[in-house]
């Protein structure tokens, strides 16, 4: 669905729907395109990691919309993590937390961590900001191909194997976002991306 200014709650609460109800829902986010379902339904997350063909190693990244949300996924915020957050959030920084018990082995690969971020300004933002939970974010392409920056990419790799494709146009392309790991006194850069080591080490406490 081309999203309007007119019709974005008729659109956003049909993929609201979509994902409670187990359906993988793409939507465009500041970069490129990502894969959206909701973080605990477990056949949903098989389905998504089968139907990239992601390496089971390979622990799947989450989106929210508030710092409320956090309390659903993550033991407990530090305060580097909450010092990265007020500068970064919303943003292109995804940050490794320490994982509350029970959540499912495909967001966490088993490390005990989980990573989460309030994406920017784009359909990704509105989408989590409506739904209320957690949403998967891993971008839109079967591993190893480039990342769609279109809703017709998308299209082009999944076909009807998705449920609802958000169409927020042409997404700008460029690096990822960066991941750090805030888990424990000392933060360590996992991913530098949009957001360089320096300008991440500048805000620490």
């Amino acid at each position: 669905m081309k999203v309007e200014k007119n019709n974005l709650t008729e659109v956003l609460k049909r993929a609201v729907a979509v994902l409670n109800d187990g359906g993988i829902v793409a939507y465009s986010a500041e970069t490129f395109y990502g894969l959206g379902v909701k973080f605990d339904k477990e056949a949903s997350l098989r389905k998504l990691y089968e139907l990239k063909k992601r390496p089971k190693e390979k622990p799947m990244p989450l989106i929210i919309g508030s710092r409320a949300s956090l309390s659903m996924i993550a033991v407990f915020v530090n305060e580097i993590a909450e010092s990265l957050m007020d500068k970064f959030w919303p943003g292109p920084l995804t940050l490794l937390l320490k994982a509350k018990k029970g959540l499912s082995p495909y967001l966490t690969a088993g490390t005990g961590r989980i990573a989460v971020r309030i994406p920017g300004e784009s359909a990704a933002l509105y989408l989590v900001r409506e739904a209320g939970f957690p949403i998967t974010a891993t971008s839109a392409n079967p591993s190893g191909m480039p990342p769609a920056e279109d809703a017709d990419a998308v299209i082009r790799y999944f076909g009807g194997e998705i449920d609802m494709v958000i169409d927020g146009g042409r997404t700008a392309g460029g690096l990822p976002s960066t991941i750090a790991d805030a888990t424990e006194k000392r933060i360590k850069i996992v991913r530098e991306g949009v957001i360089t080591r320096s300008v991440l080490e500048k805000h620490l406490p």
